[in-house]
């Protein structure tokens, strides 16, 4: 098994085009890191650098101990699998997995067992002798994954396994998947646009924009503690509700307020919510008093429900409701706050219905507030 590093790695094409920059982590043994981002946000080409198929401009990769900067990719112990597939569509799933074996020289004996052993772990068996086209998707992915697992590696790259799949199957997928880590005990890291996928599956994920990298940390610290504005939007799903308002404070209380209040037409209202003491940790919101902010809020922290109404009167504001989609378990109220678009997470239960303006309260321990300006977090 190994862990793996990268040191300042960046990837430049002719042109002048920057896919990756300054492209820093280290990767302990047995990890599973995701690569998470918008596409074109570099996850890709720093997956392909890894692997050996993509040069590495400037900067170092190191499998162990080894710096594999001029390593060729079947020289890096190194297992990848790609969103495709890539099968070979006239050899049977046993040949499929036992091809780059056989490349090696590998023994026949070993090869038998290896494949074997790959397709009762991936649940296969019983489809080694078929070959592709008769293969489900699902199916497909999984002697992809087999092909893989054979060659024993020390890491596993997967660039979007699942994308291919429906909803159920890739549901169905991320627990193999997640299931496969764990047994196998190797290194994995596994590239995705969907933020589900990353916050489900990884021990930590790498947030990626337009090559450059956001913010590596634990699932829970990057829902909880996001860095800035495009992490705190980009996972969770839906996502992080944000509003323009100003920091003010009314004896030693700090508020965000916003809204408008057009005293001309009586139309419009300011909202002032209350911050706990909390939000003002090492005085961070001084510097903010009577300046323009970012406020976020995630769906589950906005409440129409009477009681829990009640017990958050510091966050208590109006909105007309929109639109409304019940979910099963749950239901989405998409609202309008003072010109600003809300998502509420509520009880299937709720009985609001769209074109209502009602009384919502926000959890004022919950909010999230950035700076207007570099979009960067003051307080989580």
């Amino acid at each position: 098994m190994a862990s793996l590093s990268l040191r300042n790695v960046y990837k430049r094409y002719q042109g002048g085009v920057v896919a990756v920059s300054d492209f820093n982590i280290e990767i302990a043994d047995k990890e599973f890191i995701i690569l998470v981002g918008p596409s074109g946000c570099g996850k890709s080409t720093t997956l392909r650098m890894i692997a050996g198929l993509e040069e590495i401009t400037e900067g170092e990769v190191y499998i162990g101990d080894r710096l594999v900067n001029q390593v060729t990719p079947k020289d890096r112990d190194i297992a990848m699998v790609f969103q495709n597939y890539a099968l070979y569509p006239h050899m049977t799933v046993y040949d499929n997995m036992a091809f780059g074996l056989k490349l090696r020289k590998t023994p026949k004996a070993e090869i038998k067992r290896r494949v074997e052993e790959a397709a009762r772990i991936l649940d296969i068996t019983h489809l080694l002798e078929r070959k592709p086209k008769a293969l489900s998707g699902g199916q497909r992915q999984r002697v992809a994954l087999g092909r893989a697992i054979v060659r024993e590696p020390k890491v596993f790259l997967l660039d979007e396994p699942l994308s291919n799949l429906d909803a159920k199957l890739r549901a169905q997928m991320r627990t193999e998947i997640s299931k496969l880590h764990q047994r196998l005990g190797t290194t994995f890291i596994y590239v995705t646009h969907d933020q589900t996928e990353a916050m489900t599956m990884g021990t930590r994920i790498v947030v990626m924009k337009l090559g450059y990298v956001q913010q590596i940390d634990t699932p829970n610290n990057l829902y909880n503690k996001p860095c800035n504005v495009f992490v705190a939007g980009f996972i969770g799903s839906p996502q992080m509700n944000f509003i323009d308002a100003k920091i003010i404070k009314k004896g030693d209380d700090f508020y965000a307020e916003f809204g408008s209040e057009d005293t001309s037409t009586r139309k419009g209202v300011k909202f002032q919510l209350k911050l706990p003491a909390s939000k003002n940790e090492g005085d961070c919101l001084v510097p903010y008093l009577n300046k323009e902010v970012i406020i976020g809020i995630r769906p589950e922290h906005i409440h129409n429900e009477a009681d829990l109404i009640a017990n958050f009167k510091d966050g208590l504001v109006s909105a007309d409701l929109e639109v409304t989609e019940l979910m099963g378990n749950e239901t989405f109220l998409y609202l309008n706050c003072e010109g600003f678009p809300l998502t509420a997470r509520v009880s299937p239960e709720s009985t609001d219905g769209p074109g209502d303006h009602i009384d919502i309260a926000i959890e004022t321990a919950k909010i999230h507030i950035f700076d207007k300006e570099t979009e960067m977090t003051i307080t989580n």
